[in-house]
This record gives structure tokens, sequence and C-alpha cells, in this order.
């Protein structure tokens, strides 16, 4: 058994035991929400876990009780520049492209909310598991941002009716909803993460050399859509930045947030 921490104060921590690399995103004050830091760290640690061959699964979960990621940092996203929207948007996408170029298996565990790039996190991984009164998906609009490389994934999961309702109006579903219409793999009631670990224990125990070539074959048959889906994001994320909408609608949160004193 070998065991690896990572420093509390980094974004990202790690634990390796019986063949399993728990991967947890670390800003539970601000529901482990994607920033730089996190986005760097997130790759790096899952290109690490990938060549690590004492390594045979990763479960991928958030720190604390609220959140599996809340989605993209206001604060970050506000600030945006249309200069910096390409470079932006293609760190994010090497985000997602870290969880599908794994390949172990890789499980999720949804502990509260998975918002926008939360979601697409967790669905860019093999295996999701939630507890009923998870709360997932895909707030884009309401932020005045297009709904693009998020709608893409939910295509992969969902048919067009509940793409549709998901992507256009922004609102969460529960995790109970989102095992009905396959979004979620496996539903928990109690133990969220043990039963993630176990599933990944299990998953651990497969040949690596099938699993790879599994996961390369639906890699392949997913690539050019994601690909082709996010330089379309790049482009209408262009649009809507110059429309001004999501600089104002970002701001108008975050001033109500700060007069509550909170940090949703």
């Amino acid at each position: 058994m070998s065991i690896t921490r990572v420093d509390n104060q980094r974004s990202v921590l790690v634990e390796i035991e019986d063949q399993v690399a728990l991967v947890t995103l670390n800003r539970p004050a601000n529901l482990n929400a994607v920033n730089q830091s996190l986005r760097c760290a997130l790759i790096a640690t899952l290109e690490q876990l990938n060549q690590d061959p004492t390594v045979g699964a990763i479960v991928l979960t958030g720190a604390g009780d609220r959140a599996f990621c809340a989605g993209q940092d206001l604060e970050e996203a506000s600030a945006i520049e249309w200069q910096q929207i390409a470079p932006w948007l293609t760190a994010q996408r090497a985000m997602y492209q870290a969880v599908r170029d794994l390949d172990k298996p890789c499980v999720v565990a949804i502990n509260g909310v998975a918002a926008g790039a939360g979601m697409q996190l967790a669905l860019c991984a093999d295996w999701r598991m939630a507890s009923p009164n998870a709360r997932i998906g895909q707030p884009e609009v309401k932020a005045g941002l297009a709904s693009i490389v998020g709608s893409y994934l939910l295509s992969l999961h969902v048919g067009l009716t509940h793409n549709t309702q998901m992507s256009l109006s922004g609102e969460l579903i529960n995790g109970q909803r989102a095992y009905e219409i396959g979004l979620i793999t496996e539903l928990q009631t109690a133990d969220l993460l043990d039963a993630a670990l176990a599933r990944a224990r299990s998953m651990a125990q497969h040949p690596a050399t099938a699993v790879r070539l599994s996961k390369q074959r639906f890699r392949a048959m997913t690539q050019p859509g994601f690909d082709e889906a996010c330089t379309a994001g790049i482009r209408a994320q262009l649009e809507c930045y110059a429309s001004g909408e999501p600089q104002t609608l970002m701001s108008a949160f975050i001033d109500a947030r700060s007069r509550k004193g909170t940090k949703p």
C-alpha cells in the first residue's frame, strides 16, 4: 500500500492507496470552482497519475459536502477581456482533455453541486456516482454564456429534449433525475466516496491493456465532435463577451454575493 498526500493548501489533493488515486478539488470555500490554479494543478496531476504504474484507477471528487465543482470561478471569468477568450478557453479545454486522455478508469463522486465546468468535468469521466439530492446542470446561459461544449458533452449521454431543457433553461436537476435520464451511472444514498473508491478498486483489477484500448476507442469515436465543439465554443463566447452581457451579469452576481458576505 502506498499513500501520497498533497499539502492541504493546494488546489488539488492526491491520495493513493490500493491502486486507486483519490483526486480532490480543494477550493471548498468557493465550492471548488475552477480557476487557473486548480485547472493547472488538475491537468498536471492527471497526467502524472496516468503515467504512474502503481495507479490502476482514479476517483475524482470535491472537498467538503456542498459541491463537487460549482463551475468556472466567476471572479476570474468576469475579468476576462475578449483578447484572452481563446487562450482561456483553450486552457479549459486542456483540463477536460486531461480527463478524457486517462487510460485508466475514472470514477467521479459528485458530492453536492456539479454545475457548468463541474458537470462537464464529470461528463468527461467514465463512471459518475451521486446522491439523489445532488444538483447537476448547465447554467451558462444565466451568466450570459452560450452552452456549446457543455451541450456537446450532454449529447453523448442524453437526447435532444433533455439537452435543450438543461442548456437553455440553465436549471439544475437533482441526482435522481440525472440518473433517470442517463447522466449518472449509479445513485448512492450513503457513503458516496466509499462506494466510489470501491468501484474504482474493482475496475483497477481489470487487465490494463484491455481497459486502455477500450478507452482509446471511446476517445477516438468522440474526439472529432469534442474538438469541433471547443472551436465553436471560442467563437460563440467571443460574441457573447463582445455583447458585454457576461461581464455585467457576473459582476452583478459577485456584488450581490459580497453584500451577503458569502462565497458560493
